[in-house]
């Protein structure tokens, strides 16, 4: 058992001070007590630490290599995307692993205790499946046991290359699996799951409308019974297009008359939604899987989030491509868009929380159902999963209460983070991650065998 105390956290209830919380061996939160005596290791704040609901962990290693305009006056996510393929053909497992250590302990370092993994890169240049089918697998698996970061893993279903079957691209040939032997790399990914700690958990994912055929579409929450199902959807205007001339009706539309949406189900970025099509699909149940900085970068569009929660929709947030790692950033960007979007201010705020205390709630409560983890709240039963900011630093000084959110989000960043627990694997302090030197040395070798691929 280990015992932490705070002289102030956020709990369900709210704000309390001189708080104590005791975890066990297990990693979940055995005892809380408020206006407790200090004892154990003792820390200024404490906020429950969110999940990262979208992540492809390998395109960290290109961040930053895409911002020249090519040849096509329209440079857009399309040709990001053919950028990617190119980039993604070099990696081996060794480099997929090394990778994936890196991004995860920058997700650590910047708040997040869970990666929820959309895992496609599956397998060899080619397209032939390595000797061990879930190996790449295997590798995000390897990952997590050096960062200790709670681990969502979603094996991605990827068979065609559009929504007319058509045949995978030369980039896409390394993630494509029929139904059947989708099934069975799924099945020896779960598996190869069993070393790491009891907290991990495991889903599936569709990648798109785009990449699985109708029928099998229609049959997934009954194929796989338990466990989140992670989907993109309804990404980009391209996409829309194809799926309205293919299949006769729009993404969200499709999805929703034909799929068993519901809870279970995290719907990756919706930026291109009808506003009937959003209050349809938030009154489903399912979280939307929001990726603010990515969704910049790449153009997808602004999430109409005040539409989706208005109308009682839960949202998530991932961090996607990669491009940069920052809990804080994600929460400012969503915002920010909706007040450029609308010429507002403070767009998701209510009469009784502000901004910063709306979105981080909301975040918590989506990553926990996205992911089936009992987490997201500093309660009993639930996994001591937390964080500490500096309140000594000059940016948090003399801020209180709900002030400390919108203050670390708004006005400052990710460095105001000191340590985090996953699962009570306490693996950040002061700032940085505990094998921080190992992972940085694995992941210079893997970018000096990457340095002539653009």
């Amino acid at each position: 058992m280990s015992i932490v105390w705070a002289k102030q956290a956020l709990l369900p209830t709210g704000w309390a001070e001189n708080v104590c919380v005791k975890i066990d061996a297990h990693g979940r939160f055995s005892a809380v007590q408020v206006n407790a005596p200090a004892q154990g290791q003792r820390v200024p704040l404490l906020l429950p630490a969110p999940v990262n609901v979208h992540s492809h962990a390998f395109q960290r290693a290109m961040a930053g290599l895409t911002e020249q305009r090519g040849p096509n006056p329209n440079d857009s996510f399309w040709t990001w995307r053919d950028l990617m393929f190119k980039f993604l053909d070099r990696l081996n497992p060794e480099h997929v692993e090394a990778i994936t250590a890196f991004v995860q302990m920058e997700m650590l370092e910047a708040g997040y205790a869970t990666n929820a993994e959309f895992h496609y890169l599956h397998h060899q240049p080619g397209g032939a499946p390595y000797n061990n089918i879930a190996e790449m697998s295997e590798r995000v698996a390897s990952a997590t046991a050096q960062t200790g970061i709670g681990l969502c893993l979603l094996p991605v279903h990827y068979e065609f290359g559009g929504c007319d079957g058509r045949d995978l691209t030369v980039g896409q040939v390394r993630f494509g699996n029929s139904f059947e032997q989708f099934q069975s790399l799924h099945e020896k990914a779960v598996s190869g799951l069993s070393l790491l700690p009891v907290d991990t958990s495991y889903g599936v994912a569709p990648h798109s409308l785009r990449a699985v055929g109708q029928d099998v579409l229609k049959s997934y929450s009954a194929n796989f019974a338990a466990g989140p199902i992670h989907m993109h959807l309804a990404e980009q205007r391209a996409e829309v297009d194809e799926v309205l001339h293919q299949w006769g009706a729009r993404p969200a539309n499709w999805a929703l008359d034909n799929m068993e949406i519901d809870a279970r189900w995290c719907l990756i970025h919706c930026t291109q939604m009808t506003p009937t099509e959003t209050v349809r699909l938030a009154q489903s149940g399912a979280v939307a899987g929001l990726c603010p900085i990515t969704e910049s970068s790449l153009g997808d569009g602004i999430f109409d989030a005040i539409r989706w929660t208005d109308a009682g929709g839960r949202f998530a947030i991932g961090s996607d491509s990669n491009v940069r790692i920052s809990l804080s950033e994600e929460l400012r960007t969503l915002d920010y868009s909706q007040r450029l979007r609308d010429g507002s201010r403070a767009a998701l705020a209510t009469s009784d929380r502000s901004t910063g205390r709306r979105i981080y709630d909301e975040m918590l409560a989506g990553g926990a159902t996205a992911t089936g983890r009992n987490t997201g709240k500093i309660e009993v039963g639930s996994w001591a999963d937390m964080l500490c900011l500096d309140t000594a630093s000059e940016h948090l000084w003399r801020r209180e209460r709900d002030t400390i959110l919108d203050t670390w989000i708004f006005a400052g960043d990710d460095r105001l983070v000191t340590d985090v627990w996953s699962a009570g694997r306490h693996q950040v302090t002061n700032g940085r991650h505990v094998n921080r030197p190992k992972i940085v040395r694995a992941y210079l070798k893997t970018i000096d065998a990457l340095k002539d691929v653009l």
